[in-house]
């Protein structure tokens, strides 16, 4: 699964490493975040995450706005072009799942899903649902 990861990132012009790529993630699926709270999901620094998002920001992938109420406070946002990055990557990513499962007998694939699910139930990940769709 790695493989795939690295693969899918390799495809994309604006050259996201994975750490860079979970940020873009964590933004879209979780909103717009301070960077202390995005630290925290990434489970990094503020440091690192500050370093990282500042490559970000220089490619135009997340934007850092001040909060209204507390001009110190900075939030961090995915903008349109991160967006369209974690969209192509996950439809690289489903592609080649896809073309994976392929050559798996249909018979089997109701199992694979199950046992995909509690695995990504165990690493605390959330489901996709969609993933599903069309497997059995």
């Amino acid at each position: 699964m790695v493989a795939i990861a690295v693969r899918t990132l390799a495809g994309n012009p604006d050259e996201v490493t994975l750490p860079q790529y979970r940020t873009l993630v964590v933004l879209t699926f979780g909103g717009p975040r301070r960077l202390a709270d995005l630290a925290e999901a990434l489970s990094v620094s503020p440091s690192t995450a500050t370093r990282m998002c500042d490559r970000l920001v220089r490619k135009n992938l997340v934007s850092r706005t001040r909060d209204e109420l507390d001009r110190r406070e900075v939030k961090l946002t995915i903008t349109p072009l991160g967006r369209k990055v974690v969209s192509d990557v996950i439809d690289r990513r489903r592609a080649e799942v896809r073309e994976l499962l392929g050559a798996i007998p249909v018979a089997l694939r109701r199992q694979l899903v199950s046992s995909l699910t509690l695995l990504a139930t165990a690493a605390g990940e959330a489901p996709e649902l969609q993933w599903g769709q069309g497997w059995y």
